[in-house]
């Protein structure tokens, strides 16, 4: 074999590892779903469920080995999945998540398999389709449908953490049945509606390899450029180490292993999770997720009555955005929607003034530059007055850059503002105080490879915020 050929043949095995095709430089590089994931940014996912009826505080440890009593309490008066959406969309979300069966057991959709869902119930004549109608509003509306899978508990048939309980030939027989109920399940969701963007199983899926049912090559199947999240096996994306909507500074993409499940670090805070791995060998973005009643000490993904006051403000959502998506993070915020079918008008005048919000720091740069190397100048026509840099690299490329400074040029001196280590998709950084400059300059200190910058760019985000601290 030719010298040539073999360099060929090097250049094709090592592509498909998955890393950046440059000398000496060996950077993992997302796939084209990974890559869609952080430039998304933002998404929301819909909890709702026979909780939402029952008139009592949601109480998940009960409710994870209690059977609702009466299913037919389920009844939205008013449900409207176009208003779901649109109250999403107005906060600036890209795609819309539906819990198409959680803990209960129960599911939102016309099912073959589990006799527990929307077929039981006496709402629309036992034939509504709330998972249909939630896609048909996503892409009405243009946000990415997405589906959330909760196989993990199931109160209505007896499964705790995956498990029918006991070890007797009954419990054998019903464990396998259940596996097999939950192939076909995830085989009805993931082949009647179309793509999705995400495919999110709570917990977890188990695989044959724990005595759990084999989901992985379904969604494969069925859904092969959907994000993935998650069994043992694989990955695509990995939990941020807490609900707060938050991952801390620096937050890596990169990660150990193909699968986060049995590396998460929970004994040490889960800070793997948390800051990722500065040189891992697997492209794994994070994702932070909060409730947006999730203020003031609660935590509730299901609506309950008089709730309100938990409604985060719009000046800690808008903190929790740069501290997720501006971290290098993909952020969820969870809604419910209450007893009509409706999401309350005070989440969605929430949502759209966090929107707003956004729009009016992030939307339109002072000034803006991009460009490859390890030092990138951005020259304004004039001196302008600025207190936010936001600085992204091309991920197409690999997460590259490992420390960085941000100066400007003030007088006949360049001035440090800010530095930091991890960039990749997106890096927020607040100024303690606006400064005014016709110069400034991003330096790249250390890189793996040739730095990428896809953005530097300047804002004036204004005083009706705190300077952010990593």
């Amino acid at each position: 074999m030719t010298h040539r050929r073999l360099f060929l043949l090097w250049i094709v095995l090592y592509g498909r590892m998955g890393f950046a095709q440059e000398a000496d430089v060996k950077v993992p590089i997302p796939t084209p779903a990974q890559r869609a994931w952080q430039e998304a940014e933002l998404g929301v996912v819909f909890h709702y469920d026979l909780h939402v009826f029952d008139g009592k505080k949601y109480d998940q440890r009960s409710n994870r080995v209690s059977a609702v009593a009466d299913y037919n309490i389920f009844h939205p008066t008013r449900l409207d999945t176009d208003q779901w959406i649109l109250s999403a969309k107005a906060a600036g979300a890209s795609f819309a998540i539906l819990t198409v069966t959680h803990e209960t057991g129960f599911a939102l959709y016309q099912s073959e398999v589990n006799p527990y869902c929307l077929k039981a119930v006496n709402w629309r004549d036992g034939k509504g389709d709330i998972l249909a109608d939630f896609v048909a509003s996503c892409r009405r509306h243009g946000l990415k449908p997405a589906i959330y899978i909760g196989i993990r508990w199931n109160a209505f048939m007896g499964v705790h953490d995956f498990r029918v309980q006991g070890d007797s030939e009954f419990a054998r027989n019903r464990q396998q049945y259940y596996n097999r109920y939950c192939e076909r399940m995830t085989t009805e969701l993931l082949s009647r509606y179309g793509k999705f963007f995400f495919i999110w199983f709570d917990g977890g899926a188990h695989g044959p390899e724990q005595g759990g049912p084999d989901i992985l090559p379904i969604a494969e199947k069925y859904q092969p450029d959907a994000i993935f999240y998650h069994n043992l096996q694989r990955a695509d994306v990995r939990w941020g180490g807490s609900e707060s909507g938050t991952v801390p500074y620096p937050c890596w993409a990169g990660f150990d292993h193909p699968s986060w499940f049995q590396h998460r670090d929970d004994k040490n805070d889960f800070r793997l999770l948390k800051h990722g791995r500065e040189n891992g060998a697997y492209y794994m973005p994070a994702m932070a997720d909060a409730p947006l009643r999730g203020y003031q000490g609660r935590h509730e993904w299901f609506w309950e009555p008089g709730d309100e006051a938990h409604i985060y403000p719009v000046d800690r959502l808008v903190e929790m955005y740069e501290r997720s998506v501006g971290h290098n993070a993909t952020l969820i915020l969870g809604l419910t929607p209450d007893t009509a079918g409706r999401i309350p008008r005070p989440d969605a005048d929430t949502l759209k003034a966090f929107g707003d919000a956004i729009r009016k720091r992030y939307e339109r740069p002072l000034a803006a530059a991009l460009g490859e190397g390890r030092e990138l100048v951005l020259m304004l026509p004039k001196a302008q007055v600025f207190d936010a840099v936001d600085i992204s690299e091309d991920i197409g490329k690999g997460q590259r850059i490992r420390s960085f400074t941000v100066q400007a040029l003030v007088g006949r001196r360049w001035v440090t503002l800010l530095s930091g280590t991890s960039v990749g998709h997106r890096y927020i950084g607040r100024l303690k105080e606006p400064v005014a400059a016709g110069k400034v300059r991003l330096v790249v200190d250390g890189s793996m490879g040739t730095p990428w910058v896809k953005q530097l760019a300047l804002y004036r985000v204004g005083a009706d915020g705190a300077a952010m601290e990593r």
